[in-house]
Formats: structure tokens, sequence, C-alpha cells
């Protein structure tokens, strides 16, 4: 799930490493108020998530979700879904307790898995997701995390992948920027933190423009890239393996 409560610093998610992860103490204990603030339409990105993938996985599919630390999509998808089983990837032993938590009963369904895409089982998966966390991957290692991903699909599973998405040129970039920490920020917010937080937004978060997302996922081998949600700074797409 998304890591951004204005924002704290990213993972280094490696696709060849565990990383250490930012969300411990009070980051995990303020997460579940972060997202449903912070994103446009949060509740219906899960409901339309869960949708796209079952459009092709049978009532007793078995999903990946990536960046499941926290537990909302998991809660989500479960219950939509009483017949799917899931794994929930993520950096964070701390995120991944709150997931099991916030999942309650549904966890008997549920392995979760601390590290990066390459822990993840192998599958074959029926659908796989990746909600809110793909902008603190590195540029760099986000091609291998795809193609990690699709090769644990079966052939033409569904993937959801929705995240930050905006312009990178200039002055788009900058007033895109403006907008998600102003969107995002509670009421009566201190200005120096929000100052801080556009820093770190420039600095730490690795956002591509849309078009560069959707090639990226055409060069890991999904096919049919579509995209389904825009809203605000945030983007999502389906795409098939």
């Amino acid at each position: 799930m998304m890591r951004d409560d204005h924002p704290p610093s990213p993972p280094d998610r490696s696709a060849a490493r565990v990383p250490a992860s930012p969300f411990t103490g009070d980051a995990v204990k303020s997460y579940l108020e972060g997202p449903p603030r912070q994103v446009p339409g949060f509740s219906s990105l899960h409901r339309m998530a869960a949708m796209l993938m079952a459009e092709r996985t049978p009532v007793n599919g078995r999903v990946l979700v990536l960046g499941a630390g926290g537990g909302l999509e998991l809660k989500a998808f479960a219950e939509a879904h009483e017949g799917w089983t899931f794994d929930g990837v993520d950096p964070s032993a701390d995120m991944l307790q709150l997931a099991r938590q916030v999942v309650g009963e549904h966890g008997r369904r549920i392995g979760f898995h601390e590290g990066s895409i390459n822990v993840a089982p192998e599958g074959p998966f029926d659908a796989a997701a990746c909600l809110l966390t793909f902008h603190h991957i590195p540029r760099e290692q986000r091609l291998e995390t795809l193609q990690q991903i699709r090769r644990r699909l079966k052939a033409d599973a569904p993937f959801v992948l929705a995240h930050v998405s905006f312009p990178q040129t200039e002055p788009e970039r900058s007033i895109w920027i403006d907008r998600h920490i102003a969107y995002g920020a509670p009421d009566g917010a201190d200005p120096t933190r929000l100052n801080n937080a556009r820093k770190a937004m420039r600095e730490r978060l690795e956002i591509l423009a849309p078009e560069d997302e959707e090639a990226m996922l055409r060069a890991a081998g999904f096919s049919d890239v579509t995209l389904f949600y825009a809203a605000f700074s945030f983007r999502g797409w389906v795409a098939y393996a």
C-alpha cells in the first residue's frame, strides 16, 4: 500500500535483496489514516481492482499482492471474493504485522512474505495487484520487478497497477507535486512539515510520466495495457501477462 504520509523516505525495494523499510513505529501507527485521505476514491480503487481481476480469476483463484503491508487492499479483496487465496509481499515486518491485524479472520487465506518480489512464491497466480507502492521502487529496479511479477502469472492473467504518476517536465512536475501535497494534507497541517514533504517527494519518490509507465509495462511483456483510473496525481492500469 501507499507509504506517502507526506511522505516518509521510500524503501529501497530491490528485486535482489530485502531492503530496510521506513515503516516502523509512528509511521505504522498512523498509516491507516493516510491513504483514505490522500488518495481520491480510495475505496473505489480497491473495488475496481477487484472487479478487473475477477474478470479472469476463478472463484478459487490465487492472487499475488505486492506492497501488501497495512492490509487494506488485502482486506477489501478478501471481503469481495471469499474463495480467493492470497500471497502478500512487503519489505516491512511491522507493516505486515499491521496487515495481519487489519485482515482479521481473512488471514487464514493469506500468506505473508517479508521482502521484495524475489521472496514471492513462484505461483502460478491467477491475478496480481500492486497498489500505491510502485512510486517507491527505484526506476532501475522497476522493469525487473514487473518481469518477476509477470513470470509468476498464468497466461493472460490480469495485473492491476496503481500509484502516483504525472508529467515529469517542468513546470508541470512542480505543479503536480504541490497539488499532491495540498490534497493529502490534514486540516491545520504545519506549513514547515508540508514544505519538507514537498522536498522529500522531489528527492525520494520515483515518479514517472503515465506514458513511461505504460511503456515499461509493455517492455516487461504485458499486453493490452489500459488506463482504468485517473484521480488527481494518481493513475491506475490493468494489463495482462
